[in-house]
């Protein structure tokens, strides 16, 4: 699947940036112009089923992964992943062949639902997907007011036939981080991330991984401190 691209900045330096569930390209409204200022080429996607790129009938990682190498330029001297993002770029950066990679609060584990709970998250991902600017707002105060909006088109935008992925049963078999980083590759973390917990992290940068968390952030790190978030970059942008 061929996705939509968002670009900014010209030149041989690429960046690629993947963003996370139920967001969009436009989630790097910031990040994509700062890069382009500092010499890239800036490539961000919208993953299937997300924005303005293709639907369809089924999603699988497979098809994350495969659209995302189909859709940006090999070898790129930066891949950069948010959140399930990051988690398509880890099982992508073999064959992506990045000079460096920097994975941003991935989806490196997910939790193990019973029938219940997944019975209830179908309804309530229903609701969100509904939400508006305001919604978002509440949930996220430290988010600038243009990312409110931004994330409410997002998830009117956002293939609800995507859901079934997120939901399947064995979801938490499929989203498994990599063991060990195939390119240099920096892990910056939202303070108590829920994906990447503090022993997973400890075995990260005992396999390599540089590992930097930006305090008082939550998932969506870019969004929640903008300088912390560029400042955990560092070295590596």
């Amino acid at each position: 699947m061929r996705l939509f691209t968002r670009e900014w900045g010209e030149g041989d330096r690429v960046a690629v940036l993947v963003h996370g569930v139920m967001s969009s390209s436009r989630n790097w409204r910031e990040l994509g112009p700062e890069l382009a200022a500092r010499g890239y080429r800036v490539v961000a996607v919208d993953l299937p089923g997300h924005g303005q790129s293709p639907r369809a009938e089924h999603y699988s990682a497979e098809l994350l992964v495969e659209s995302l190498l189909e859709s940006v330029p090999s070898h790129p001297e930066l891949a950069l992943g948010h959140s399930l993002g990051g988690f398509t770029l880890s099982r992508a950066v073999e064959r992506l062949q990045p000079e460096r990679a920097v994975y941003v609060d991935p989806a490196f584990s997910a939790p193990r639902l019973s029938l219940a709970v997944r019975a209830l998250a179908w309804p309530a991902s229903r609701r969100l997907l509904r939400s508006t600017p305001e919604k978002v707002a509440k949930s996220n105060p430290r988010w600038a007011p243009e990312d409110t909006v931004i994330e409410s088109e997002d998830f009117h935008a956002f293939d609800p036939r995507f859901r079934a992925f997120l939901l399947r049963r064995d979801i938490a078999d499929v989203l498994v981080g990599p063991e060990h980083p195939i390119v240099p590759s920096l892990l910056v973390l939202a303070e108590d991330s829920k994906l990447v917990d503090g022993t997973r992290a400890a075995r990260l940068a005992e396999a390599g991984f540089v590992v930097r968390v930006v305090a008082g952030a939550t998932h969506t790190v870019n969004r929640d401190d903008p300088a912390g978030f560029l400042a955990a970059l560092d070295g590596w942008v």
